[in-house]
């Protein structure tokens, strides 16, 4: 009976929260709608940002998810996301701009046809952005995967640094121009359907964007709940509980971080072009190391491999780091009377907000279940002389009977 009550129980949750995110996906969905009239409403009015600063937290949110499926499914610290980042917005620079205007070649209603360079329409320049990032993710995953703990974060480090580098100085690559040095790859064309529609020629281009990043988001939602609970993602939280365990049970380590880090990187591939098309272009100023230590932190605040805690992490974050510390410290200059720009202290802020997590709450915002049980209940090992005396005391009563 208690078991019946319980399942009865689990079902009703899982239904009460399924109803709740399709209530704050509608809510999403008309925000654009409703985002002027809730910006004049007293006190919270201020804190509404804009459409176009949530299309760009959209997609830093996009890319907190995969993030979260490497280092909180997998348990493999990655330090060098931002690689992805970059590859996926230089692809977007090669295939859907003037770039490369020693040829000609179109395939997008976008542009006129007489534009030199490589036109893709931007829906497969995304598709060819995620498998380049997945082949990139295998190419670098591959040396590096067979490291543990602290060597693995320092490889994923480097890497990370490496890639800044790279876009910076590839203006001349054996006399080939391929990222445009420090000046980036610009314009990017937009995304559009045919050429009667392109979504930067409309009057609510931020609208548009917005919602085709919501897209985005949901999809890869969707693959994060869909690989979670297969056989793949199984594997991958063995891997993160106990390696060795994982090992000896039969699951193939490297081929299992393999595909983490090549999922990971396909949604971080398909977000940076978004975000290149989104701005009109990739720049190498945006792919710095900090960026990743950003999205990691997103995953930290969330939550672990926690699908919802992220996304509530990085949108608190990435709010924050587009509108929030700004309109905070206008709000303290106006009323308050306080010369004080949180802006200039921005990564301090955020470092305070990760150690007060890892004190009040280490599980995160919305914790995994499964990470919430280890870190509130805990794991305890009887001691080995516990068990001697336990043995002992069983002994005696039995010779005692």
């Amino acid at each position: 009976m208690s078991e019946a009550v319980t399942e009865f129980t689990r079902r009703a949750r899982t239904e009460k929260g399924w109803w709740v995110a399709a209530a704050l996906v509608g809510i999403g969905v008309i925000y654009p709608l409703i985002v002027e009239s809730l910006q004049e409403v007293p006190l919270i009015g201020d804190f509404m940002p804009g459409i176009g600063s949530v299309v760009v937290m959209l997609i830093f949110t996009m890319m907190a998810l995969g993030l979260n499926v490497v280092v909180g499914y997998a348990g493999l610290l990655d330090l060098g996301y931002v690689a992805f980042y970059a590859a996926g917005a230089y692809v977007a620079g090669w295939f859907a701009s003037l770039h490369f205007d020693q040829v000609t070649f179109h395939l997008s209603g976008a542009v006129s046809g007489d534009l030199p360079g490589i036109h893709l329409s931007m829906w497969l320049v995304l598709v060819l952005a995620g498998v380049f990032t997945t082949i990139v993710g295998i190419v670098i995953g591959l040396p590096t995967l067979r490291l543990r703990g602290d060597y693995l974060a320092i490889v994923t480090l480097g890497f990370g640094e490496i890639v800044p580098q790279f876009v910076r100085n590839a203006d001349s690559v054996a006399g080939f121009n391929l990222t445009n040095g420090t000046f980036g790859i610009t314009p990017i064309d937009s995304p559009s359907f045919g050429a009667g529609f392109v979504f930067r020629e409309q009057s609510n281009k931020d609208d548009l964007f917005y919602w085709t990043a919501i897209g985005l988001v949901l999809f890869t939602v969707f693959c994060c709940i869909r690989l979670r609970d297969s056989r793949l993602g199984r594997a991958w939280i063995a891997i993160r509980e106990d390696e060795t365990a994982a090992a000896a049970m039969g699951v193939p380590l490297m081929r299992t971080k393999t595909w983490a880090y090549a999922i990971g990187a396909f949604f971080g591939g398909v977000a940076g072009a978004y975000f290149a098309s989104y701005r009109s272009g990739a720049f190498p100023a945006d792919f710095f190391f900090q960026f990743s230590v950003f999205l990691l932190c997103m995953v930290i605040l969330g939550g672990l491999g926690s699908i919802w805690g992220v996304l509530a992490g990085g949108l608190i974050l990435s709010y924050l780091d587009r509108e929030g510390l700004a309109t905070i410290g206008a709000k303290l200059q106006q009323d308050a009377g306080l010369d004080f720009d949180p802006t200039k202290y921005q990564f301090g802020i955020y470092g305070l907000i990760i150690v007060a997590m890892m004190l009040l709450r280490p599980q995160g915002l919305i914790p995994e279940r499964r990470h919430k049980i280890e870190l509130e209940e805990g794991v305890h090992d009887t001691p080995f002389y516990d068990v001697q005396t336990e043995a002992a005391m069983t002994d005696r009563n039995r010779s005692d009977d």
